[in-house]
């Protein structure tokens, strides 16, 4: 039963001296965790409340060295510190056994616990960082991953050439590109992803440029197969497998200088004992490259049906042209009357390996079948007579200053007059 100066006791034992305090009989903890736990590194103390609820106790309870050790205080600041001190005693005598000073011991927890979180072992977190800060070269890798993310942000990171080579056709197809072109793409674009068998993202100008220079060949062919290149990169940059931002690597490379090199023409004396010689089905090709200047390629891909021989025009479309502009190039007299038995429908010539039908008929009469020849000699042939390399580059789909560079005063009008006049023969009209 309490008295009736307990009240007075209870407010003044607060300040009193331990041995003037009031003797209290101390229940037994209820059943329960601890009320709060402190740590040193990986070492945990934890911190009981017991009591009757009026002056309670609080404890703190721990192994040492095998020993459970139990220690009652009568604050909680007072259980705290200790807990503290503990703590702090077993991490260190951890940290002794491990070779660990405490600092390193809670530096090496708190590492492992947030490689824990993301599910990486610290080991292998610890070699990928020694090797990423090797190839910076002592750089911050932070810095390094950030710009990454900025340079590739939205790119579909990963895509490796070889897989792309499928869908990049069948986007150029889709785009309309003629089969010939198609197959050119296909050969330079595999021959590429053959020697780089890697994300595209991972290839470097300078290994575009020394795979170039192992191709061999002319200067004009590797400037030929580099376009492709630079091709196939531009669609990637377009579907996302490039930065949208950035030129590509393809674009880094350079193209090889191109000398000037001597125009290779026919004379009217070549050009008519070629037409003497041919099949039927060989001068369409011959009369519409000589006399026209269209590429082998775009003559291949030609209609008959755009032959209008009554308004004496020929209609390139754009899917036909290698330059992919239309064209309209006018026909001439002669071209008319070589064209006439064969005005109909259907192709031109019946192949697109027409060319190399052709050529050899010139190694039977006994002289050279050049690069482009027919083309060439119209072209040339064609100034002389217009003198203006606007209007030959128009028909001739070529720029003015290439036309003025390589073709002008190569013949005379008079050449030119009689190039143009090589009519068919009755004997030659009579086979078709």
């Amino acid at each position: 039963m309490p008295t009736a100066a307990q009240p007075l006791i209870d407010t003044l034992s607060g300040d009193m001296p331990d041995f003037l305090r009031p003797i209290k009989v101390q229940k037994r903890c209820a059943s329960g965790g601890p009320i709060l736990q402190v740590k040193s590194g990986s070492v945990t103390v934890p911190v009981y409340r017991c009591g009757d609820g009026r002056l309670p106790r609080f404890f703190i309870a721990y192994y040492r060295n095998d020993q459970r050790v139990r220690q009652s205080f009568s604050t909680i600041d007072e259980a705290k510190r200790e807990a503290q001190v503990a703590a702090r005693q077993i991490a260190a005598g951890l940290a002794k056994a491990t070779g660990l000073s405490i600092a390193e011991r809670e530096a090496y927890d708190a590492a492992k616990a947030i490689l824990e979180a993301a599910g990486i072992p610290l080991l292998s977190a610890v070699e990928e960082y020694a090797q990423c800060r090797k190839i910076l070269e002592g750089k911050s890798l932070l810095a390094a991953v950030s710009d990454y993310a900025q340079r590739n942000k939205g790119v579909r990171i990963g895509a490796k050439l070889p897989d792309l080579i499928e869908e990049f056709l069948a986007a150029k197809k889709q785009d309309g590109a003629s089969d010939r072109y198609l197959y050119q793409l296909k050969s330079d674009v595999k021959r590429f992803a053959e020697a780089f068998p890697l994300p595209i993202l991972h290839i470097k100008s300078h290994q575009i440029d020394e795979w170039l220079c192992k191709l061999g060949g002319a200067p004009r062919t590797r400037n030929t197969v580099h376009t492709s290149i630079r091709t196939f990169f531009s669609w990637a940059k377009a579907r996302s497998y490039l930065p949208k931002n950035e030129a590509t690597e393809a674009e880094a490379v350079s193209k090889v200088k191109v000398g000037d090199t001597e125009t290779g023409i026919f004379t009217p004396a070549q050009i008519k004992s070629l037409l003497a010689i041919a099949t039927p089905e060989m001068i369409p090709f011959i009369a519409i490259g000589a006399f026209a200047g269209l590429r082998a390629a775009e003559i291949a891909r030609l209609d008959l049906s755009a032959v209008d021989l009554k308004r004496k025009i020929i209609h390139l479309r754009a899917d036909q042209a290698k330059t992919a502009s239309r064209r309209i190039i006018p026909v001439s007299d002669n071209l008319r009357a070589w064209l006439l038995p064969r005005v109909g429908n259907g192709r031109v010539v019946p192949n697109a390996e027409m060319q190399k039908k052709v050529a050899p008929l010139a190694r039977i009469l006994g002289f050279e079948w050049p690069n482009n020849v027919l083309r060439h000699s119209f072209i040339s042939y064609r100034i002389a007579i217009v003198k203006s390399a606007e209007q030959v580059a128009l028909e001739a789909g070529n720029s003015p200053t290439i036309i003025f560079k390589h073709y002008r005063e190569l013949t005379t009008e008079e050449q030119a007059n009689e190039w143009f006049g090589i009519f068919p023969l009755p004997s030659i009209l009579s086979a078709f």
